[in-house]
């Protein structure tokens, strides 16, 4: 054995946990532009105000899931190093 390089069952942990950031990110993301594209449907926005509340649903979406796949990997990480 290798002493100090990862085993092949820490590589698969960390290919799993990667995967599970980007999906639960990519789903946080696309569950907070839904929420704004559902306000500009309920309140029959249109023109300027639809684009604006979509953009603002698009980049708090973004900034959600940017969120929440750094914390996803840094949690692993922080888990990883503690040796559980």
């Amino acid at each position: 054995m290798d002493m100090g390089r990862e085993s092949r069952w820490e590589k698969d942990a960390m290919t799993v946990e990667v995967v599970f950031a980007l999906v639960t990110a990519v789903a946080l993301a696309a569950a907070v532009f839904a929420v704004a594209l559902a306000l500009t449907l309920v309140f029959d926005l249109s023109g300027s105000a639809s684009k604006g509340v979509l953009t603002g649903g698009a980049l708090v979406g973004v900034t959600a899931g940017v969120w929440r796949l750094v914390r996803v990997l840094y949690r692993f990480d922080a888990e990883r190093r503690k040796g559980h």
